[in-house]
């Protein structure tokens, strides 16, 4: 392997890693009902929800607040899980996409535990100033299941006219 290779090999790598974390840290803000610092995440990024389409911080946070319920312990009392990550760094390593899959779990006291949609994130990023950041993030759901705990006023708002 050649120097040159090694170190497109390691700005990948590192590329993947720090997309991965967005990825995470998503997930783990929204699971702890931390609208504002998931609307932080996204500022630079349009955020489409099953045809809903907002932008900038303070649009995606009253999008959240509007369309999410929080519970007693001021969460949505939700459990995501992110698998099947695909990212792909464009060859200029300054921009790149990615594709997974999520399971959306909840539980209340009169709810067993369950899950409640499945679907894509398709995701967009670039670096700035050394760091990565969402670009845009696009949220499809696959299959549905029982979202009255979930999702405030019609399902449309948070998952689309199929709920």
């Amino acid at each position: 392997m050649t120097d040159s290779n090694r170190t497109d090999t390691i700005m990948r790598l590192d590329a993947e890693r720090a997309i991965h974390r967005l990825l995470a840290s998503y997930v783990h803000l929204i699971d702890e009902g931390r609208f504002a610092e998931v609307a932080e995440l996204l500022q630079y990024a349009e955020f489409d929800v099953a045809g809903n389409v907002v932008a900038d911080r303070a649009q995606i946070e009253a999008f959240l607040e509007a369309g999410l319920q929080r519970h007693a312990d001021g969460t949505p009392r939700t459990w995501h899980t992110v698998a099947n990550i695909l990212i792909d760094v464009d060859s200029s390593g300054e921009r790149a996409s990615s594709s997974s899959y999520y399971t959306v779990h909840q539980q209340l006291e009169s709810f067993p535990l369950q899950p409640i949609a499945t679907g894509k994130y398709l995701d967009r990023f670039e670096r700035h100033n050394g760091q990565w950041r969402f670009t845009h993030r696009s949220v499809t759901a696959q299959l549905l299941g029982n979202l009255q705990y979930h999702a405030k006023g019609p399902n449309e708002h948070v998952m689309g006219p199929s709920a």
